[in-house]
């Protein structure tokens, strides 16, 4: 079932051409450069952002596909969109052109949840069908993004339960945080990595681990957070240590990620992770995960392809063929309106 999928949950345009779990297609329109200067997306210039550029997208995708005979939304099957959760002005954006386009060429409409889109992007295939991975339900799963940390069961196809969530800052956003206020610029993430790997990934200051003595599978990195800030403001000359204060930064937030991890597959007697969200981009934090579960002899699975772990419409129209196959689409399409806090 060929799918058109959108996703403009925050400051990424994406549109793809998926096939099952295969990706024809896939175009993102960063608008990183837009907010760099700003130090984070600025609502405004993400809702304007994506206007200008997702018609462009829309064709990009269809142009990519690479088959003369396909080139028109005439042979798409289906419309699929992200609802939320996300940036409201910018969902807002992507869900009306799919109305529009469903309405156009009468299609129907699947509505996507965002966080659904990071459970499956382990799964996701090249046009080649690669990677090739079979489901082996069910998964321990961990969304680590800018704006969720959270552990899902991934019981079946669509079935979830979240058994744990954060309580303030997600992962993402606290190394981001961090970043800022070592002058780094935004996105900090990557930045930290980069400095965090030239200290030799040590932990230099010991900062905070929040909430490991919690029974309970949340997180909470407003703590650790506010600890760094003190900590910086009492040390006027941390600029000769950034690389240290990023490794030590980063530590602590990963510490507490695998920690917290290793607690709940001794809770929940599940040993095969599947992880995602734009986090696990980095190669430390894969190391950590990797050791973690030779521990309990099981796998752990991460995007294959590094596009996947940020927003992108590729895991979101994948999620939507499975949802196809249940017949699961939007009942009445003009009804559709943006969940920006819409959980799993």
């Amino acid at each position: 079932m060929l799918i058109l999928a959108i996703d403009t949950s925050c400051d990424e345009t994406s549109v793809a051409i998926t096939d099952g779990r295969k990706v024809l297609s896939n175009v993102i329109y960063s608008q990183v450069l837009l907010h760099k200067k700003w130090g984070g997306v600025v609502p405004s210039i993400a809702k304007r952002a994506h206007e200008e550029r997702i018609d462009f997208v829309v064709e990009e995708a269809l142009r990519k596909v690479g088959n003369k005979n396909f080139c028109s939304l005439q042979n798409i099957d289906a419309i699929a969109v992200t609802q939320g959760p996300g940036l409201a002005v910018a969902l807002e954006v992507g869900i009306k052109k799919a109305k529009e386009l469903a309405k156009k060429y009468n299609k129907k409409l699947i509505s996507v949840n965002h966080l659904e889109g990071h459970l499956y992007s382990p799964f996701v295939q090249n046009s080649q069908s690669n990677p090739k991975i079979d489901f082996k339900f069910p998964y321990l799963g961990l969304i680590i993004s800018g704006g969720h940390t959270e552990f899902v069961i991934f019981k079946n196809h669509l079935e979830y339960e979240v058994i744990g969530s954060t309580l303030d800052d997600a992962a993402g956003e606290a190394l981001d945080k961090a970043a800022k206020l070592l002058g780094l610029g935004y996105p900090g993430g990557p930045m930290i990595e980069r400095l965090a790997k030239e200290a030799g990934n040590k932990d230099f200051h010991n900062f905070p681990r929040p909430m490991l003595k919690s029974n309970d599978l949340n997180f909470s990195f407003s703590g650790l957070k506010t600890s760094f800030y003190y900590f910086l403001k009492n040390q006027p000359h941390f600029t000769l240590r950034v690389k240290e204060l990023s490794s030590s930064f980063q530590e602590a937030v990963f510490d507490t990620l695998i920690k917290k991890t290793e607690k709940a597959i001794k809770q929940t007697k599940i040993n095969r992770l599947v992880i995602g969200g734009g986090v696990i981009a980095n190669m430390r934090l894969r190391k950590l995960f990797r050791d973690l579960i030779k521990k309990y002899q099981g796998e752990v699975l991460f995007p294959s392809y590094k596009y996947l772990t940020g927003d992108n419409a590729a895991m979101i129209g994948v999620v939507a063929g499975f949802k196809a196959k249940k017949g699961l689409f939007v009942k009445d399409i003009d009804e559709l309106d943006r969940l920006p806090r819409w959980s799993l």
